[in-house]
């Protein structure tokens, strides 16, 4: 008898999601037109121009940056270059031999050797070696707090103590109090996987959060500490309860709320909250955060998980086979949170469905 309920069960729920599903993907950008990391309209020429070993287009955007202290502009684009020179840096080298000394040149440098250093087996090692390259930096950016978002990603590979954390974080907060790329660096040092403990880190994003002013995407720190507690086998812990996960959530979900829908400037803390209400079984409104998303998926989080949370359900076969493969990452939560409403939807119910609060952490 049990198994014949069980067997109904299951057939009632395949039903469901054969009748469901495609409504349940209406406001979804189609599989087809998501991109990935796309970049701004500002950046997209500067890549192009790279691709033909010009560097003068990046040179001119980060110039630009710097002059107007566009520093969380400034922060994406000198990582999405190192990124690029990583595979491709006949630019890069260009840029160097016609001017040494440029400050923004030697950031993209920096940046790009702090990456390589990061993969190499000797990580501490190698990072060590780099610190000369990151205090040239700084010096030659006096006002620009980039370079020490990148000197607290050093200490944190190349192992540096509490002081020498606090030190560089002081730096970075004295020439942009909420500046994000810093804050998250501190988060990661303070991270229960480095130097803290899943407590300190949220102590520290919350604490973050309420200091930040109204639209800082700073505001969402909480759910980065969130998510790093989800990615760790942590069912131990309780330091971190699921209730803090979801007040973090919901901080996202109300500065993810006073964006523009589709707008590509909050697109990786808005995939970062979709992945953790996934995680927390939110289905509705992992939804409805899929769709603020629109065609702007984002490698992290999706290329960076490695396991679910504890207390979740094994994960599809397509996710499984998803895992190094962001977009598939992407597409395959948007396919889970899909089927897990129409799963849940009363089989001839027309409207929205109303089963969207089931799974660990609904509410």
């Amino acid at each position: 008898m049990l198994r014949t309920m069980a067997l109904l069960r299951a057939l009632v729920g395949a039903v469901r999601s054969v009748r469901h599903a495609p409504r349940l993907a209406a406001g979804f950008v189609p599989d087809d037109d998501v991109l990935l990391d796309a970049p701004d309209d500002r950046l997209a020429p500067a890549l192009v121009a790279a691709a033909l070993a010009d560097p003068e287009p990046a040179a001119k955007l980060l110039a630009t940056t710097r002059d107007c202290g566009e520093w969380e502009d400034r922060d994406r684009y000198v990582t999405r270059l190192a990124t690029f020179a990583y595979s491709r840096d006949g630019w890069l080298t260009h840029w160097l031999a016609a001017a040494p000394r440029d400050p923004d040149a030697l950031l993209v440098t920096a940046q790009l050797a702090v990456r390589r250093a990061w993969e190499s087996p000797a990580r501490a090692e190698r990072l060590r070696e780099l610190a000369p390259l990151i205090a040239a930096v700084a010096e030659e950016a006096p006002r620009d707090p980039v370079p020490w978002r990148l000197a607290l990603d050093h200490a944190r590979g190349a192992h540096a103590g509490h002081t020498v954390f606090e030190s560089h974080w002081e730096q970075a907060v004295r020439r942009s109090p909420h500046h994000y790329g810093c804050h998250v660096a501190a988060l990661k040092y303070l991270s229960a996987q480095w130097y803290g403990s899943h407590r300190a880190a949220f102590d520290f994003a919350e604490q973050a959060a309420d200091d930040a002013a109204e639209g800082s995407l700073v505001r969402a720190l909480p759910v980065r500490a969130a998510y790093d507690r989800l990615r760790m086998d942590a069912a131990e812990d309780r330091s971190v309860p699921p209730a803090r996960i979801d007040r973090a959530a919901d901080r996202a979900l109300a500065l993810s709320a006073a964006y523009p829908v589709g707008d590509p400037w909050p697109a990786e803390v808005r995939n970062l909250l979709a992945y953790v209400l996934v995680q927390r079984g939110r289905w509705d409104e992992a939804r409805a955060e899929f769709g603020r998303i629109g065609p702007y998926a984002t490698s992290f989080p999706w290329g960076a998980a490695r396991g679910s949370a504890p207390e979740d359900p094994p994960p599809s076969s397509r996710l499984r086979s998803s895992r190094g493969d962001p977009l598939l990452g992407f597409l395959a939560a948007r396919d889970r949170v899909r089927v897990e409403l129409a799963r849940r939807t009363p089989l001839w119910e027309t409207g929205a469905g109303r089963g969207g609060q089931g799974g660990p952490g609904g509410h």
